[in-house]
């Protein structure tokens, strides 16, 4: 009786000590995730602000606009826009797309007045290392530009075509083929902005224009089998 007595006992006593564990591990958890949270949202900030400079380097101002109705559809979400001026004047827009490539990406995308494209960027991309990702690699050329160098300039007007207007990644055609089509869906937006900005002005959000916002990889022999 005494020694089930103190197997009892001895199971309480863990099960409290479990229960101090678990409960120091989440204060630790939630007292870091309070310091790391806002830093990681403004380096989220920081990062897409140097990229919306990148994509549209001759604008010198960015006023946030409000989407137009239905800009998200199916499985690509459209967020963050903006029409971009010099000299006060609208000269284009950007926006941020995201969506499935052979894992997901998100992108942003730069449009200019004519239906030119000025630039394009990864914010994300979650692809395999090798094949998929290269498309956000600064180092890896095609023809001698990067993957992404290569819509700056191409008509968004007509869409963006693999093969005519931008070549795919060796081994990675799932991963072109979908960067296209986020273009495809950012440069569509943006005009709709800009169609709707000549008149009426654009409806400006009350956010400071630097106010950006901000799945595992699959193995590289699945993504090279596949695509």
């Amino acid at each position: 009786m005494t020694e089930s007595k103190n197997s009892v006992l001895e199971m309480i006593r863990l099960g409290a000590i479990l229960v101090c564990y678990a409960v120091a591990s989440c204060t630790v958890l939630a007292i870091v995730n309070n310091f790391t949270s806002e830093k990681i949202r403004q380096n989220n900030i920081e990062k897409a602000n140097a990229a919306m400079r990148e994509v549209f380097a001759d604008a010198d101002a960015f006023e946030m606009v409000e989407l137009p109705s239905g800009a998200s559809s199916g499985s690509i979400s459209v967020s963050d826009s903006y029409v971009a001026k010099k000299d006060g004047q609208i000269i284009g827009g950007v926006v941020q797309v995201a969506g499935p490539t052979y894992d997901k990406g998100k992108i942003i995308i730069g449009v200019r007045s004519n239906g030119q494209i000025s630039g394009l960027r990864f914010l994300e991309l979650t692809d395999s290392p090798g094949f998929g990702l290269k498309a956000s690699d600064p180092t890896f050329k095609i023809n001698g530009m990067t993957f992404y160098d290569q819509f700056e300039g191409k008509n968004a007007l007509d869409g963006v075509e693999m093969g005519e207007d931008f070549d795919a990644i060796s081994g990675a055609t799932i991963t072109s083929k979908a960067v296209g089509a986020l273009a495809d869906k950012g440069a569509e937006v943006i005009m709709t902005i800009l169609g709707r900005s000549s008149a009426p002005e654009p409806v400006l959000q009350s956010e400071e224009s630097d106010s950006v916002s901000s799945a595992t990889e699959k193995s590289s022999s699945k993504e090279a089998s596949n695509e």
